[in-house]
């Protein structure tokens, strides 16, 4: 009885703690691991939306430093310049309608424009990545007289309402235009800013145009749009198109796991290794240790009774 009262207190505090260390292992690790927030898996073919802060609009106007304000031309398009903010999109407006778009490199920007017949005023307006406009710019106003479309009495106009769209790499991306003015059948030229041929497209009346175009890489490109009517009298329209990433059946095939199975992809599953590691190591020491302390108590118990016994 004695004997195994002393087996139980010799392994009581090894088991105890190998078990303490054990459950650390187990439950800490797995729960930082594993417990976090559900992400779905994306959708082949789906777009992925990220919620961010909201943010105030550009505080600061662009500067439209060429033409010089009052100057006088006969041929259009014309080469519109300034001073902007890096990384934001500048729309360039004539007579209140929107003319072009280009995004700011280097706190500048260039970019073509049409003329109206007369008296151009031409302004611009910065945006951000949440379309929010800024400040409008200083005000430069140009004269443009064309013998060529007082001859034939038209003048082609080519606007849109959007200096920028977006559409998923791989996806057409459409986008409408407004032309009038001239005479049909109208030769349109447009070169996409991605390396792509020149594409050439017919239109026999004015009115709405849509175009069309399917990136095959995500970016940010330059668009150019030329049309020409059956007299020679050109138009020209400059904007921006953003080519974003999409979801393909791949990645729903490498997503497809249990929640429950820890997806350490970023290196942390070397931190879910440390403590069973650390355990192995300590189980000898704190074997040591627990069966130390037993001797020692036994032989001071041992001692006592000793002492006892002579008392008597």
């Amino acid at each position: 009885m004695i004997r195994n009262l002393r087996k139980s207190a010799l392994w009581g505090l090894p088991t105890l703690v190998g078990a303490y260390l054990l459950a650390l292992f187990v439950f800490v690790p797995t729960t930082s691991a594993i417990n976090q927030i559900p992400t779905p898996d994306p959708i082949p073919g789906s777009y992925g939306l990220a919620a961010t802060k909201t943010q105030d609009p550009p505080t600061v106007a662009p500067t439209i430093t060429t033409p010089g304000n009052g100057a006088s031309f006969g041929n259009s398009p014309i080469t519109i310049s300034g001073i902007c903010s890096t990384g934001l999109l500048v729309q360039i407006y004539n007579n209140g309608v929107m003319v072009g778009s280009v995004m700011c490199t280097n706190s500048s920007f260039s970019m073509q424009a049409s003329l109206f017949a007369g008296t151009n005023e031409f302004t611009a307006i910065m945006y951000d990545d949440l379309e929010q406009p800024g400040p409008t710019s200083n005000i430069v106003t140009v004269n443009y007289a064309d013998s060529n479309i007082t001859a034939f009495g038209q003048l082609i106009t080519l606007t849109s309402s959007y200096g920028r769209r977006s559409a998923a790499a791989n996806s057409e991306l459409t986008w409408p235009l407004q032309l009038t003015g001239g005479m049909g059948p109208y030769a349109f030229s447009l070169a996409w800013g991605d390396g792509s041929s020149t594409e050439l497209k017919s239109q026999s009346l004015a009115g709405l145009v849509t175009i069309a175009h399917t990136y095959k890489k995500a970016g940010i490109y330059q668009v150019n749009v030329k049309v020409t009517d059956v007299n020679g009298v050109s138009a020209f329209l400059q904007v921006v198109a953003v080519a974003s990433g999409k979801v393909d059946g791949n990645a729903q095939a490498t997503n497809t796991t249990d929640e429950t199975t820890c997806k350490c992809t970023d290196g942390s599953w070397v931190w879910a290794w440390i403590p069973a590691v650390v355990a192995f190591l300590m189980l000898p020491l704190t074997y040591w240790l627990g069966r130390r302390s037993q001797l020692v108590t036994l032989h001071n118990k041992m001692l006592k009774e000793r002492d006892g016994y002579k008392d008597e």
